[in-house]
């Protein structure tokens, strides 16, 4: 792991970001998305969805798993997300 990845680029202060990998049609992604509104609502972090099909390096990186769920952008959980545990993720 070199390059910027490996550092955190996490400017203190702002809103955590959530991502949801996943794909039309997907009913474990809607429940992700769910949850992911949910606690994004509870907690002030942002999120946002992105389609596995638009896209060859995630489609690469993460097909197996969907729904994946990334935390400022690392991988977080996949299938199922638990509420509890993604809220102490965003520090809520």
């Amino acid at each position: 792991m070199g390059g910027m990845f490996g550092r955190r680029t996490k400017k203190a202060g702002g809103p955590r970001t959530v991502t949801l990998i996943g794909k039309p049609g997907c009913h474990l992604c809607d429940d992700a998305r769910a949850v992911i509104e949910r606690v994004c609502a509870e907690t002030g972090a942002v999120w946002e969805e992105k389609d596995i099909l638009q896209d060859e390096a995630l489609h690469r990186a993460y097909w197996e798993q969907i729904p994946v769920v990334l935390v400022d952008g690392e991988q977080h959980t996949f299938w199922k997300v638990d509420a509890a545990r993604l809220r102490r993720a965003l520090g809520g």
